[in-house]
C-alpha cells in the first residue's frame, strides 16, 4: 500500500509544478575537487589531457540555475508561449556565465578571465582587438552583449541559400514525447521502489531506489523501438555498451512542502566503484524563482558582420584572408 501512496504522491507534486506559469531549477554538484581529480584519474586520461586544477576547483563549486516562464500553464506551453528563458552558472566567487532570451533578442555575458584560468589558456585582453572590433570586446571585457534571434535567423537563411548554413535544430513531436513519458514510467512502476517519510512544518520525504544499471538498461530498453521517431543522430546505448555500467542501488530523496515538490537529492558516490570518492552527489532545488527580464546597458552585436566577416574583416572563403598566426592549438578541448 506505501508503494502506490508514495509513487502517487511524487505523481501529483510534479504535477504540481505543472501547473505552474514561472518555474526555477537550480542544480548543485555536490562534491569535491579532490572527487573530481579521483574520478578523471579512474578515466584513464592521455597525457595532458587530465582535468585541470582550475576546472576541478570551479566545478565543485558551480551552480547551473534555469528559470522558464510562460503565458500558460508550463505543462500546456510551447516555445512560442514562453516569455522568458533564464540560464546562469555561478560560483561563491560570482557569475561565470549567464543566458537570457527575451521576446526577440538573446542576452549573454562570460567571464572569460575565469573561463582562462579554467581552460588553461588566458583569453586575450580586450585592449588587444582591434578598433573594428566593436561589440566583440565587450565579450572580451565579461560585460552583457545581445542579438536579435529574427537577424540570426536571417543570416543564417542566407547562409544556406549559399550552400552553407545549419540545418534546423532536431525536435521531438508531441505524440513522441507522450510515448517517451509513458516507457519511463512503465520503468519506474517496475524498478523503482519508493519509500515515505514524515518530516514536520508540511514537509514529507520520498524517496525512490533503484540498481544504477538494471533501470537504465530497462528504460533504454523501452526506448529502443521508438528509435524510428526520434531525431536524427541520436543513438541509443545498446545492452552491450550498459554491461558494465554499476549495479548499485542509487537512491534519490525528493522533498515535498504541501505536497509540492521543492528539491531532490541523489547520492552518486556508489557509482564510484573503485575510485577514491569522498562525496559524490546533485541537488536540485525548484522554486517560483525571479522574473527572466533583460538586463539594461547590453551591447548589440550584428549578426551579420558574425556570420559574414567575424570581427568586421573579409568575409569567409575571401582570399586576402590573412592566416599567418593560425596555425597554433586551440584550447577547445579543455572545456
Amino acid at each position: 500500500m506505501e508503494q502506490l501512496s508514495a509513487g502517487k504522491k511524487l505523481d501529483r507534486a510534479f504535477e504540481e509544478l505543472g501547473k505552474k506559469n514561472r518555474l526555477s531549477f537550480e542544480l548543485d554538484v555536490d562534491t569535491d575537487a579532490a572527487t573530481l581529480k579521483a574520478l578523471d584519474a579512474e578515466s584513464d586520461p592521455a597525457p595532458g589531457e587530465e582535468i585541470p586544477d582550475e576546472a576541478a576547483d570551479l566545478i565543485s563549486d558551480a551552480k547551473i540555475t534555469v528559470t522558464v516562464e510562460s503565458k500558460k500553464p508550463l505543462a500546456e506551453s510551447g516555445e512560442k508561449d514562453l516569455v522568458g528563458t533564464a540560464v546562469k552558472v555561478s560560483t561563491p566567487d560570482g557569475d561565470l556565465a549567464e543566458y537570457r532570451m527575451i521576446g526577440d533578442y538573446v542576452y549573454a555575458r562570460v567571464d572569460m578571465d575565469a573561463m582562462g584560468k579554467m581552460s588553461g589558456s588566458p583569453v586575450p585582453s580586450a585592449d588587444d582587438l582591434p578598433p573594428e572590433a566593436g561589440a566583440f570586446k565587450a565579450v572580451l571585457e565579461g560585460k552583457w552583449v545581445k542579438f536579435s534571434t529574427k537577424e540570426m535567423d536571417k543570416a543564417g537563411g542566407a547562409g544556406e541559400k549559399a550552400g552553407g548554413g545549419p540545418a534546423p535544430a532536431p525536435s521531438l513531436d508531441a505524440k513522441t514525447q507522450q510515448k517517451l513519458v509513458k516507457a519511463l514510467r512503465e520503468v519506474v512502476a517496475r524498478e523503482v521502489r519508493f519509500k515515505t517519510a514524515g518530516g514536520g512544518d508540511g514537509t514529507e520525504h520520498v524517496t525512490a531506489t533503484a540498481p544504477f544499471r538494471t533501470l537504465v538498461t530497462e528504460l533504454f530498453g523501452e526506448l529502443r523501438p521508438l528509435t524510428k521517431d526520434l531525431p536524427p543522430g541520436m543513438e541509443l546505448p545498446t545492452d552491450k555498451d550498459l554491461k558494465d555500467a554499476p549495479n548499485a542501488k542509487v537512491t534519490a530523496d525528493f522533498t515535498l512542502k504541501n505536497g509540492e515538490l521543492s528539491q531532490v537529492d541523489v547520492d552518486l558516490a556508489k557509482l564510484a566503484e573503485s575510485a577514491k570518492v569522498k562525496k559524490l552527489g546533485l541537488t536540485l532545488r525548484m522554486s517560483e524563482g525571479t522574473r527572466p527580464t533583460a538586463p539594461a546597458g547590453a551591447t548589440k552585436l550584428d549578426m551579420g558582420d558574425l556570420m559574414n566577416g567575424f570581427l568586421g574583416g573579409p568575409r569567409v572563403g575571401g582570399s586576402d584572408i590573412d592566416t599567418s598566426g593560425l596555425d597554433q592549438d586551440f584550447p577547445g578541448d579543455d572545456f
